[in-house]
């Protein structure tokens, strides 16, 4: 039981960090381990006394390198699927859609959270302003109006209401990518939480997604309601 016990939370790790930058980082400490035992078996002891002081304060080290993919693990832990509820409905998938397409046409920027299991009511708490309202599509076109007072920021989406708008979100670096501030603050908080962030271009007029670290662009009215309808 022992063993499978640690063999299966290997195991969720090892998924968690598939594809992310840890797993990066997480291979640099692999050649540094490899280094210190090379460096201690030809007796480089300057090399290895440096290694052994490093690897003494690993466990500060890991923590503050992988803070934020702890901080999103726990919270994914916390969220159970067991108490996982639809996030949006499909007559909700309808009226997302149906707005975003109307947007981009009209070259309308927008910034859309949609929550899943992990609750983002700690930043609607420090930034935003709260509503609670029926989703529709002409409640976001109008709140995303370029003169209305709530069109700076992202709207929230809760358990198919609207539960705040004018939202700020963390930035996510971009270094050697075109991306504007909406599509950095779609990554930013699809890093540090499962939810789903719909980005509507004004520059471009085009629509895009981004979920954990991807960020799917140029979607149309068909590929983005198959994307809402698979992810939620």
């Amino acid at each position: 039981m022992d063993i499978a016990v640690v063999s299966i939370m290997l195991y969720q790790v090892i998924q968690m960090l598939r594809g992310s930058r840890a797993l990066t980082v997480l291979t640099g400490l692999g050649l540094l381990t490899l280094l210190y035992f090379f460096s201690n078996a030809l007796g480089l002891y300057t090399l290895t006394w440096l290694l052994q002081h490093i690897f003494s304060s690993l466990f500060i080290l890991i923590v503050v390198i992988f803070q934020a993919d702890i901080r999103q693990a726990l919270g994914e832990m916390g969220a159970r699927p067991i108490f996982r509820r639809s996030s949006i409905k499909s007559i909700g998938v309808e009226e997302v859609v149906s707005a975003c397409v109307e947007m981009a046409r009209l070259r309308v920027g927008a910034l859309i959270v949609i929550e899943r299991s992990m609750r983002l009511g700690d930043m609607i708490k420090r930034e935003g302003v709260r509503i609670d309202a029926q989703l529709s599509r002409q409640l976001l076109m109008n709140i995303f109006y370029p003169k209305a007072p709530l069109h700076d920021g992202a709207v929230v989406i809760s358990r198919g209401r609207i539960t705040a708008a004018a939202c700020i979100l963390p930035l996510a670096e971009a270094k050697g990518q075109n991306f504007g501030t909406r599509h950095r603050a779609a990554l930013g908080i699809a890093r540090e939480s499962d939810a789903l962030v719909i980005v509507v271009s004004e520059e471009r007029g085009e629509i895009s997604v981004a979920l954990k670290d991807e960020l799917m662009r140029a979607l149309d009215a068909t590929r983005l309601r198959q994307v809402l309808n698979e992810i939620l």
